[in-house]
């Protein structure tokens, strides 16, 4: 059975007319699990199949600015309360031996995504480039790849209706430009190119230095690799909240860049 015919056997199974009807389709072809942009071999869906973009974090060079995440959010007019990257702070280590760790978080891009394999619409792809996108106009939200991202780097944009997550950029990319983030990036910690040139900074980069991708044990292959990632810092991602968070949460300020979906209160 291929791809096309499991869905549509998916939908059949999974869903009702009435539970059908009660999703924001933004398009008539989210039914027909047809999408017009690749059918027609659209640039903007398919990308530049001789390259293949990735991401270089060298954390060495992060200063927790947070530079990327403003740009990104007038850039790409992400709704307030939710963010297409982010970079999280905390510290390491004992007294007097404390150092403070920023970890700056986006889509992953994978090279085997889980959120493509279980979107029932098609809206949500991998462009032949590597990049992987989501199209709002096939979207019809349901939340499967928000769930199925290992890394909770997808949202629901309320005001599309839609998921959404970083894309790379890739209408910048596509006319030869950087993405914000990376063209932002105070520090020069954010790298971006194309891995298939061996004479691209990011391929320079992926061979002088050993780099960590985060959940590797997921098996997704993810395509943003980091420099210098101290293994307490991933071992923390999930378990601990940020300074920033437990600050704000302090001083009686809306928590923003949580790692964490519930509030921790803080006790001083």
């Amino acid at each position: 059975m291929n791809v096309k015919d499991s869905r549509r056997s998916f939908l059949k199974q999974g869903f009702g007319i009435a539970a059908l009807a009660s999703f924001s389709v933004t398009s008539s072809y989210a039914f027909s699990l047809q999408n017009p942009g690749r059918d027609r071999a659209d640039a903007k869906y398919v990308g530049d199949k001789t390259k293949h973009y990735v991401m270089v974090l060298d954390l060495r060079k992060c200063i927790g600015c947070q530079a990327c995440t403003s740009v990104c959010k007038v850039e790409n007019e992400v709704p307030e309360g939710a963010f297409r990257t982010f970079v999280t702070e905390t510290e390491l280590g004992e007294f007097p031996d404390v150092r403070k760790a920023f970890l700056p978080q986006l889509c992953n891009h994978c090279d085997e995504p889980s959120c493509v394999a279980v979107c029932p619409t098609g809206a949500t792809f991998k462009r032949k480039d590597g990049i992987v996108v989501v199209d709002n106009q096939i979207c019809w939200g349901c939340g499967y790849c928000i769930s199925a991202c290992p890394y909770d780097k997808r949202y629901f944009n309320a005001k599309t209706k839609t998921a959404d997550k970083c894309n790379f950029c890739a209408g910048r990319v596509d006319q030869g430009l950087l993405p914000a983030c990376v063209e932002t990036c105070v520090g020069g910690a954010r790298v971006f190119g194309d891995a298939n040139d061996k004479t691209s900074e990011v391929s320079k980069l992926l061979s002088h230095f050993s780099t960590t991708v985060l959940k590797k044990a997921q098996g997704t292959r993810p395509q943003n690799f980091y420099i210098s990632l101290d293994a307490r810092l991933e071992e923390l991602l999930e378990t601990t909240q940020s300074l920033d968070d437990i600050v704000k949460a302090n001083e009686g300020f809306k928590s923003e860049w949580s790692k964490i979906k519930t509030e921790v209160p803080y006790h001083g």
